[in-house]
């Protein structure tokens, strides 16, 4: 059965080892028969949560107007999210760290998905 696999690249370098590493996945994931997406967050703007509450109150959305809306769409559309960052002091980088802050909004549809992790080292 093929699934829709998407790759959130946290990576800022192109060509660095977190990008090698999803190049592998994505190679893998191809083979086997999966849709693949990509998505590099430095090429998109997704913003701090500023911890408003909007999200929480009356199902209203998150305020900001930015990339983050599409981003969440294609993780709760997902079968598959793989999250691929830079270690930098011992745990990700802020890119994805501001990523996974800002699905608090609909992180329950966020659910029954396989996820895999990548942390690399330079």
């Amino acid at each position: 059965m093929s699934k829709k696999v998407l790759v959130l690249s946290a990576s800022p370098r192109k060509g660095g080892n977190s990008d090698l590493l999803c190049d592998q996945f994505i190679l893998g994931a191809k083979e086997a028969g999966h849709s693949v997406e990509r998505i590099f967050l430095k090429d998109r703007e997704i913003n701090y949560c500023t911890g408003c509450g909007a999200c929480y109150s009356m199902g209203e959305g998150c305020p900001q107007e930015d990339d983050m809306p599409e981003v969440l769409e294609k993780m709760i559309a997902a079968d598959v999210i793989v999250m691929a960052t830079p270690v930098y002091f011992y745990t990700m980088n802020g890119q994805m760290k501001t990523l996974i802050d800002r699905t608090c909004s609909r992180y329950t549809e966020i659910s029954d998905k396989d996820f895999y992790c990548d942390g690399s080292r330079r």
